[in-house]
């Protein structure tokens, strides 16, 4: 039931690499139905043979996510960096680091995708830098009691000589939250040690960070997805959670005193005025992890971000109740702020949604076609537009996530997700780049590359283009606050969309004959009996129809 559509893998023209890039071209509040795809850029395309993805492999990729269908490309920290935690330990916010490229590759990769009609997001990352940042090497060097140290939280100890840390805080990797330095004093890393926690009380910090968004921005980049949008101001006198052993996590919901404070909304307030400043529509999308959906509702006041990811969404089961209520939530705590909810499945912390729920591929495909007929933002992480199974099997010595190394921390999965794509060929490294992958892949993905499922209509790639452009050319899909539900049995989900599309989705383990709503369009099954006007749902099976 799929169409294939076109598709094009080859390496995009050298274009002219220039200081300042044109924004993408106008369309406002392009953000509120778009489709944008995460690129993490040492798993996507390798460009020069070192076995890493670089900028100038993303680049040449490009054509292919213009021909998927995405609307926008999201990147993972290429800045300088140790890479202690995948370049999430920034040490330099305006240099690329050498291991993707140049500042030049950067701003041509920004123009590229502008030529190709697609808008480029960077990933900002403001709670914390790496432990070889000039401000922290600065702090380090000046010692107790100096300026320098203001810029971050470095307490004394507790004890009778100060060897206890400060407070009960415990790391998201694992193992405390604070790190004692030579001098006796002790700073805060909500991750790892190498990545020290900013201080955002001081004003120091809050100027940095509007010059970078500046940078970026006179670079071209239409916007941000911001890392920890949650944990960058801490509870006043930095206060004992009361730890009660269990390990924390950051894709957890609890009410913990570094984590969605209401002092952040300040923040984001400057930097919408920031934001704004700019032609274009650039947005800003927080990675904000809350109790509630109405608690992340508020980081999308009119005045603040554009979007946050669902995360709610995001860790609900192949359940129609819980699907049921979880969009429901959604949407409503969306509403009266008049932001959009945005809807993911999977990303490059958490495991890959084909695994998670339940290693099946046709229930996966069915939970895509689900999330794409909602209204609102959707996003897609590389990789599961060819039906991508998490990596379970990886061998201790190459795995990278520093939650590995430290006790329980995040469960250590993180590198599951982030093997490098395979695009072509019968073998490891599958037209990644000719010098291997930093991960390897699996000896069984040759069926599941670009080049194998390209023009095959039972493919899972073939599905998602087909379902892409659906999406952006029929006016039952896209933009929106409402869902009409329809009645429907047990374990069934049926809903109208304004525009004339019917959703409907059998997320049991049973066949199910329903009176047919219209015409169908797609389907994540290729099977479709019709009975005298009703139609066999199959098991885990997601249907579009039009009336």
């Amino acid at each position: 039931m799929t169409t294939p559509q076109p598709n094009s893998t080859a390496p995009a023209p050298e274009a002219p690499q220039v200081s300042e890039a044109p924004p993408a071209p106008q369309a406002p509040d392009w953000w509120r139905d778009a489709v944008i795809y995460q690129v993490y850029p040492r798993s996507f395309a390798d460009g020069n043979g070192d076995g890493m993805g670089d900028l100038p492999g993303i680049r040449s990729r490009l054509p292919y996510l213009r021909d998927l269908g995405v609307d926008a490309v999201w990147l993972s920290p290429f800045y300088a960096s140790p890479q202690a935690d995948a370049g999430y330990d920034v040490a330099d916010y305006r240099a690329v680091d050498p291991m993707f490229g140049t500042l030049a590759d950067a701003e041509g990769l920004i123009t590229e995708a502008h030529r190709l009609g697609l808008r480029l997001i960077v990933d900002l990352v403001p709670n914390h830098c790496s432990d070889q940042h000039a401000w922290f090497r600065r702090a380090l060097a000046e010692g107790p009691g100096s300026t320098a140290r203001d810029r971050f939280h470095f307490r004394k100890g507790r004890g009778e000589n100060g060897e206890q840390p400060p407070n009960d805080w415990e790391s998201l990797f694992g193992g405390p939250a604070w790190t004692r330095v030579p001098d006796g004093e002790w700073y805060l890393h909500l991750f790892a040690p190498e990545q020290p926690d900013f201080n955002w009380d001081h004003p120091a910090v809050h100027d940095e960070f509007r010059s970078i968004l500046r940078f970026w921005l006179d670079r071209g980049v239409d916007g941000f997805r911001v890392d920890v949008a949650h944990g960058l101001v801490k509870a006043p006198g930095l206060p004992d959670m009361g730890h009660t052993g269990e390990q924390l996590k950051l894709l957890g919901n609890q009410s913990l005193p570094f984590f969605d404070q209401d002092g952040v909304h300040a923040i984001y307030r400057t930097w919408r005025t920031v934001l704004d400043e700019y032609s274009g529509d650039r947005i800003a999308v927080a990675e904000a992890w809350t109790p509630t959906a109405e608690r992340t509702a508020r980081y999308l006041r009119p005045d603040e971000l554009h979007q946050a990811f669902n995360f709610h969404y995001l860790g609900t089961g192949w359940d129609a109740t819980a699907l049921r209520e979880a969009i429901d939530a959604s949407l409503d705590a969306m509403r009266p702020v008049g932001a959009p909810t945005t809807w993911v499945l999977s990303n490059h912390d958490v495991v890959r949604h084909r695994t998670r729920l339940g290693g099946d591929l046709a229930r996966a495909r069915a939970a895509t076609l689900l999330m794409l007929a909602l209204p609102g933002s959707a996003y897609l992480y590389q990789g599961e537009e060819l039906g991508l199974p998490e990596v379970t099997d990886l061998p201790d010595e190459v795995r990278q996530d520093p939650s590995f190394f430290r006790d329980t921390g995040q469960d250590g999965l993180r590198d599951g997700c982030r093997v490098p794509l395979p695009w072509a060929g019968e073998e490891q490294p599958y037209g990644f780049g000719s010098g291997g992958s930093w991960l390897p892949q699996p000896a069984d993905w040759a069926p599941l590359t670009v080049q194998a499922q390209t023009g095959d209509p039972a493919s899972t790639l073939e599905l998602y283009r087909t379902a892409l452009h659906l999406r952006r050319t029929h006016p039952g899909l896209g933009a929106g606050d409402a869902v009409e539900w329809l009645d429907a049995p047990d374990g069934i989900l049926s809903f109208r969309r304004p525009g004339g599309l019917v959703c409907t989705v059998n997320t049991t383990d049973a066949p199910v004959r329903l009176p047919a709503p219209g015409r169908p369009l797609l389907s994540s099954s290729s099977q479709l009996p019709v009975l005298d006007g009703d139609f066999i749902l199959s098991p885990d099976t997601t249907i579009w129809w039009e009336e």
